[in-house]
């Protein structure tokens, strides 16, 4: 299990997204060299948890618990194959572009080491949105992806470090529930009745995944169906 990839993006003018000023960080492309992981502040303070890479609409992205977001490359050839179109690495806006790692079927909790010093923590799915349908140009793109159910990750960070190409990533801690960065991403996106189960995964998740989990169960309880 590696990196392939670690992936940049800079400030963009686009006429897709909601940013005041109609700037994207999305166009994320590899570097060379290490690239400095830490964590970056609270969300719609701090942007993203690598150095030198652009969050640029801060109420929705980026923050400790949005800091670094992972996609499978073989999610990614899997994505070619549908499309027909050739996806580089970084093409969905992610920092890191693993191989050999079931990004979305990874636990909410659950801790790689990377490189020599960095841990990461999973905290949840990604949710497609319109700045990502325009940066990818498909009809129909949120729908599509969210049907798939292979969102990649979203990590925050527990030890800062260098990170680069190549850097073998380590699983150093799964937790003892069930519950996947899938299940997380259906849960929150089309099966609502799930909430409940993500509940298992504490505080290592998502703080508005777990706040909508702890409102589901507070209006129709934890095995009810809304």
């Amino acid at each position: 299990m590696k990196l392939l990839s670690v992936n940049l993006g800079h400030p963009r003018s686009v006429p897709y997204t909601d940013q005041p000023e109609g700037l994207t960080g999305i166009d994320k492309r590899p570097v060379d060299g290490p690239v400095r992981v830490a964590a970056p502040g609270p969300k719609g303070v701090g942007a993203s948890g690598l150095a030198g890479d652009a969050v640029c609409e801060r109420r929705h992205h980026g923050g400790d618990d949005q800091a670094v977001y992972a996609m499978a490359r073989e999610d990614l050839d899997e994505w070619e194959r549908t499309l027909g179109r050739t996806l580089r690495n970084g093409s969905f806006g992610e920092n890191l572009t693993t191989e050999g790692i079931d990004v979305s079927g990874a636990l909410i909790g659950e801790r790689w080491a990377v490189g020599a010093e960095a841990v990461l923590e999973i905290t949840s799915g990604r949710i497609p949105c319109r700045t990502f349908q325009g940066h990818l140009g498909e009809k129909g793109w949120v729908k599509r992806f969210t049907r798939r159910g292979a969102p990649g990750a979203y990590l925050r960070v527990v030890r800062p470090g260098e990170i680069r190409a190549g850097d073998a990533v380590r699983i150093v801690h799964r937790p003892d529930h069930e519950v996947t960065v899938a299940l997380q991403f259906r849960a929150v996106t089309t099966d609502r009745a799930l909430l409940p189960r993500l509940l298992a995964a504490g505080e290592a998740l998502h703080p508005e995944a777990r706040a909508a989990a702890r409102t589901y169960v507070e209006k129709y309880g934890a095995g009810a169906q809304a």
